[in-house]
């Protein structure tokens, strides 16, 4: 069912659909140039169990796009107030989290503003930023940043293209047709935008506050944020676990939501949130 009685979930067009309450909830964001459909693969293998929460970025999807302030989305913390709000107002706490991408630093910064909400926090490829610097391996130099932003905003849909089997398996022409359709459907110029947010922000230093439990999953051939930044989360989050996840591309909930199911449940069974 899709919820309509306040604010905040008319704005992130939450849908609540799985077990019943008091069941725990698992609250699922996607990442850039998605919306809360592409949780297909994954989300059904939890609704026996847990309620599942299903929200789209605003800007994305079926939310309330006019609520999109250029000034106000200028960093992922707007994003993940609107996370809290949301969770707020289905007067949640302990939840699952589960983050795709930028949604996953998101995850981490509505935990570290408010911790009780959160149970577990699951990172799917994740990256607390996108460029190289002395020190860190982040997928891109500056320079590729600025290129892949500049061809973004010459010719968008040529861009979503190409980076969807970049972002996915190449030779799994339903999957790449799949998200490039997502990031058709998606405002070109929000779209860019959050990507120019999403690929310049830097929260390393925001790591060391998060004290969720977390499972970071990784990709083993990510170009966008390979193995090394899920090692470097590792050593940087106090309580997380590393898994990689063999896989091409960006997206294993949709190249390999088995394998991706597999180790959220054993992430629960191991560090379970509820007795």
């Amino acid at each position: 069912m899709t919820a309509t009685t306040t604010s905040a979930l008319i704005r992130s067009n939450v849908t609540i659909s799985g077990a019943a309450s008091p069941a725990p909830a698992m609250v699922f964001l996607h990442g850039l140039g998605s919306d809360q459909t592409s949780w297909h693969r994954l989300a059904p293998a939890f609704a026996d169990r847990y309620q599942l929460v299903l929200l789209d970025l605003v800007g994305a999807g079926k939310s309330d796009t006019a609520s999109y302030e250029y000034t106000k989305y200028a960093s992922l913390n707007a994003h993940a107030d609107d996370l809290l709000a949301v969770l707020r107002e289905l007067d949640l706490h302990e939840v699952i989290f589960v983050g795709h991408s930028v949604a996953s630093m998101i995850g981490v910064l509505a935990a570290i503003k408010e911790p009780k909400r959160f149970g577990r926090l699951v990172l799917l490829a994740p990256s607390p930023r996108f460029v190289n610097d002395a020190g860190y391996v982040g997928g891109f130099e500056q320079k590729d940043i600025q290129e892949l932003l500049a061809a973004m905003e010459a010719n968008y849909y040529g861009w979503s293209e190409s980076m969807a089997p970049v972002m996915t398996d190449a030779n799994r022409p339903e999957i790449v047709m799949e998200l490039t359709n997502s990031f058709f459907h998606t405002n070109p110029a929000i779209a860019q935008h959050f990507a120019r947010v999403t690929f310049l922000s830097d929260h390393r230093a925001d790591l060391p506050f998060l004290t969720t439990p977390a499972l970071i999953l990784q990709c083993a051939h990510d170009v966008i944020a390979p193995v090394a930044v899920g090692t470097y989360l590792l050593e940087n989050l106090a309580d997380s676990q590393l898994a990689v996840i063999d896989t091409p591309g960006h997206s294993a909930h949709l190249t390999a939501p088995g394998e991706v199911i597999r180790e959220i449940e054993h992430f629960l069974q191991v560090a379970p949130v509820f007795a």
